[in-house]
Order: structure tokens, then sequence, then C-alpha cells
């Protein structure tokens, strides 16, 4: 609690968690096991944001181009996904967290979606953070399905093309409902969005760190609160 009160904590965190497989190839592990521990991380990160007063938590859990990746390492995340639904529900449970999907869950196998959709029903009443997981996710995909509904509707004249607007482009994307991040972070020292929330990254504040997702933990989380505390927020000029 104390560190809370000295804390500027953003409403909105959203986390591109990058380093997993440079994590495990530096401990002569393979691939795998460094999203293995990356899924606890996830975990704790949850309980973490939800005792610092965070009202949004989104992660980046496997996006689009992912699906590119060998075999054998895309059939190890299914099966961790299957595994680590059941923590988070549990986690969820616990700390009173409303949990949400965000991308194209089609592809995936029957048993995973209904997991997802179980997930989101069961937790759907909570109220004290909600926990927004971007799976199969890519925002321009995003863009490229919103767009396509927004043009079904306009054809259909239940849309004029002369009212649409930045809040109606809002509603046609997943994150409908939501508000933008404040703060983005990422992990491994990338410097780049990688498709991600490129629509609601417009005025997110950006921090990266070259620690490893793996080895990210609540003092990682609380520095880089602190960074997003001293700086001073400007839309189109005007400060926040």
């Amino acid at each position: 609690m104390e560190i809370q009160n000295e804390l500027q904590v953003p409403s909105h965190v959203a986390i591109i968690m990058d380093g997993n497989g440079r994590w495990a190839r530096r401990r002569g592990m393979p691939r795998k096991m460094g999203h293995v521990e990356g899924c606890k991380v996830v975990e704790q990160t949850v309980r973490d944001a939800a005792d610092l007063g965070i009202s949004y938590l989104t992660v980046y859990a496997f996006s689009t181009e992912n699906w590119k990746r060998s075999e054998d390492e895309v059939s190890a995340l299914m099966q961790l996904f299957r595994i680590y639904i059941k923590k988070l529900l549990k986690v969820a449970t616990e700390k009173n967290v409303k949990v949400v999907m965000i991308g194209e869950r089609s592809r995936f196998a029957p048993d995973l979606i209904e997991g997802l959709n179980e997930l989101e029903e069961k937790t759907k009443d909570n109220t004290r953070m909600t926990f927004v997981i971007a799976i199969n996710y890519g925002a321009r995909d995003e863009i490229r399905r919103g767009m396509t509904r927004m043009a079904q509707d306009v054809k259909e004249g239940k849309l004029e093309p002369d009212s649409i607007t930045e809040q109606t482009i809002n509603g046609y994307l997943d994150t409908a409902g939501l508000p933008d991040p404040d703060l983005l972070i990422r992990t491994s020292g990338e410097l780049r969005l990688s498709n991600f929330l490129l629509w609601q990254l417009a005025y997110t504040e950006l921090y990266v760190t070259d620690v490893l997702w793996p080895d990210f933990n609540k003092d990682c989380l609380v520095e880089a609160i602190r960074s997003y505390g001293k700086r001073e927020r400007r839309f189109g000029g005007v400060l926040k």
C-alpha cells in the first residue's frame, strides 16, 4: 500500500512481452521453456497490477505473425494456453479480475476456444481490474476486420459515411468499450510496436526495458510506473 500511495498509477497499462526465446537460449534451454517461465510471469503480473491499483492491463500473448514460427513451438504454445487458462481463472477469481480476449480466436482448436470463452464468461462480473489478452491478434488485422464490418453497415444503410468519427471507428475495433492505454511497456529492449494496438497507442507513453520477459517482476513494473509518473502528458499540445 505504501508503494501504491507514492506512485502515479496509470489506469491502463499495455505490455509487449518480449524475450522468452532469448531467455531460454542464454540458459541452454529449448525456446518452449522460455514460454513456460513467461506464462508464470503473466500470472504474477496480473496479481501485482491488481494490487497496485491498475484498472486495465493488456498483454500481447500471441500475434497473427506467431503462426509462422516452427510447428513444435506453436504446438507448445497452444498447450501452454490450455494449462494457463485454468491458472488464470484461479487468479482472476482470487483477485476479482475480469478477463477479456481481443483478436480472432476462430483459428484455434475447439477445446481452446471453449476454454477462452469459459474464462471470459466466468469472470465477466469481476470488478477490481480488467485483464485484456491479445491472442491471435494483429492491429492491422483488427482494423481490417473492423472496417469490413463498418463497410457492410454503410452498404446496408445502417451507417452514413458523413457521420463516421473517431468514436465510430473505436466502436468497430476489438477494444470497443475499453480506454486507450496510458502506458506501454516493452521488454527485451526492442524499439518497435510489432503490430500491437496501432490505433489505440496514438497518445500512449512508451517505456522500454532491456529486461527479458521471464525476468520481469513487480520491481520492474513499479519502475515503469515511476517513469510514467515523471512525464508531462501532452495531447495535441495540451498538458494532461
